[in-house]
């Protein structure tokens, strides 16, 4: 290789490397801001899914529409994505765990984040009934507020038997764990499962998890129908949202390991081409000594 295409791969090199660093920088702060909010949220999200456990299993009337199991009717999906890519397998681990719905015909979609909008239309026969594309990371309860809506009034339709959420839980920085979880119908065992998920293990967010509100009776007030249908589309929003949140710690943690990745590469790669270029510059000098030399000695003989 001449050492003029050496030298512009190690400045190219360079240059990638300067714009890998800038983006673990701005995805290391996004991902302590993003980690901090998933870990705050997790003791309302635990609460929720406390709540929605004893109402599951109180088999009031009101709630039929929402614990009522279906032999027959479509699955509904939820996929929880990022929009853009250089984050690790933290999409794809999600796709994967989607890929058992693939050539199912009774199988629709919800869509959050691009990558999941494009896996749908290319992988899923079913229809997408909701594409959300370009999630800001500070969103809010009521940003996720249509979303709940839209899976509630879905499955109280009648049309769908199951709700089913793909995302990413968040565990630590250097790793995240691609997660599948049943929404809808509320089943106890489900939402126990949920439950254990949510805690940490050990830090100031954890807890004992069984610390269920089994056993506790609710007055309705004026009456348990007007309240559940206003109260569970909320529970729903609240779980939801907390599977939003810990997407995007996942994202920005993943992206951060990533690009630190890709940066350590990059100088490895600059000092494997520098000594390589070294070696092609001693070759040339090394061969126009011997010229030089040459031409000595020829003209010594004239």
């Amino acid at each position: 290789m001449a050492l003029k295409n050496i030298k512009n791969k190690i400045v190219a090199t360079k240059k990638t490397g300067q714009v890998t660093k800038a983006m673990e920088a701005v995805s290391a702060v996004k991902m302590r801001k993003s980690q901090e909010r998933a870990l705050a949220s997790r003791s309302y999200a635990h609460a929720a899914a406390r709540m929605l456990e004893h109402l599951s299993v109180t088999g009031d009337r009101a709630l039929l529409p929402y614990i009522e199991s279906r032999p027959e009717g479509r699955i509904l999906l939820v996929l929880v994505t990022s929009d853009k890519g250089l984050a690790g397998s933290v999409n794809s681990a999600v796709l994967k765990q989607a890929e058992q719905y693939i050539g199912m015909d009774a199988c629709d979609s919800i869509c959050i984040g691009r990558k999941a909008v494009e896996f749908a239309r290319r992988q899923l026969k079913g229809k997408v009934i909701a594409e959300y594309v370009g999630v800001a990371d500070d969103f809010t309860l009521a940003d996720v507020e249509d979303i709940a809506t839209k899976i509630s009034d879905a499955f109280a339709s009648g049309v769908y038997k199951e709700v089913h959420v793909n995302y990413q839980t968040f565990v630590s920085t250097f790793e995240q764990r691609p997660t599948s979880q049943q929404l809808l119908p509320l089943k106890p065992s489900v939402l126990r499962d949920i439950v254990a998920g949510i805690r940490p293990k050990e830090g100031m967010f954890a807890g004992d998890e069984s610390e269920l509100m089994r056993g506790s009776d609710y007055t309705y007030e004026p009456d348990a129908e007007t309240v559940l249908k206003s109260l569970m589309p909320q529970l729903i929003n609240i779980m939801i949202f907390h599977m939003l949140i810990e997407s995007k710690a996942c994202e920005h943690s993943a992206r951060m390991i990533a690009m630190k990745n890709a940066t350590d590469k990059t100088k490895e790669m600059i000092k494997s081409l520098t000594l390589k270029f070294n070696k092609e510059r001693q070759a040339v000098i090394t061969a126009e000594v011997s010229e030089i030399s040459g031409g000595m000695e020829a003209m010594k003989e004239v």
